[in-house]
């Protein structure tokens, strides 16, 4: 991602902390993670890095091993099946047990966010993802231009990048306050400035040229800030 875009994107816990919920929280799944590790293993192992990080991985199995032997053989002396299997069977009853536990935590945390979960709240997460999807189509046509496409290049990109950073701020703004509502439902919101937007400004910068790339990416970034106003009023209305 090229430097004007990072910090653009409005990420998964900036969202928890502007919201103060576990929103867009995803289950996780074990088998999931042991595959991303799994990946960088192989990868490592396929990199100048190969012989140490195998004779590694390798020490850490047979350490684990033998030292599940031993505590095995000390305390539990009743159990007449090979330690290997026994590791396997423990591993499995583990991670299924590893697993509910957070099927749990994750259930009551969805929950938690359903109950909490307001229209205002739910329009603006719609258009906090309408606004990271601006982003993500941004890196990724700055990719295929990397990769010997100049023909993409988007034109005026200081002015898509500007407007896009209005739009987060708008977006920023309206999530503080909705917490702030939210939470304090019978709290008459007096710091002005949550309210101030920059609509004005991002009005002027919309172009007529809507076929461009260019056109497309500010009016899409307009949309979401009118989108985001009209809910701020909404907002100030139910007050």
């Amino acid at each position: 991602m090229r430097d004007d875009l990072q910090g653009l994107e409005i990420s998964q816990d900036e969202l928890q902390r502007l919201t103060n919920l576990p929103v867009n929280e995803e289950l996780v799944i074990i088998t999931k993670t042991l595959k991303i590790f799994a990946k960088i293993y192989i990868q490592k192992l396929q990199s100048s890095e190969a012989a140490t990080v195998a004779f590694i991985g390798f020490s850490t199995f047979v350490f684990s091993y033998i030292l599940f032997d031993i505590l095995l053989k000390i305390f539990l002396t009743w159990i007449t099946v090979p330690s290997w299997l026994s590791l396997i069977i423990l591993s499995f009853w583990v991670g299924g047990l590893t697993q509910t536990i957070l099927y749990l935590i994750w259930k009551t945390r969805s929950r938690f966010v359903k109950k909490n979960l307001t229209n205002s709240l739910e329009i603006m997460l719609k258009e906090v993802n309408r606004y990271n999807t601006v982003i993500r189509v941004i890196d990724i046509n700055d990719q295929i231009e990397e990769a010997g496409n100049p023909e993409v290049v988007i034109k005026e990109r200081e002015g898509v990048i500007e407007a896009l950073k209005l739009t987060k701020a708008d977006l920023v703004r309206a999530l503080k306050t909705e917490r702030i509502l939210r939470e304090n439902k019978s709290f008459i919101l007096s710091n002005t400035e949550l309210f101030v937007n920059n609509l004005a400004t991002l009005t002027a910068m919309q172009v007529t040229e809507q076929a461009t790339e260019h056109g497309r990416l500010l009016n899409e970034a307009l949309q979401i800030a009118l989108d985001v106003q009209h809910e701020m009023k909404r907002l100030q209305t139910q007050r």
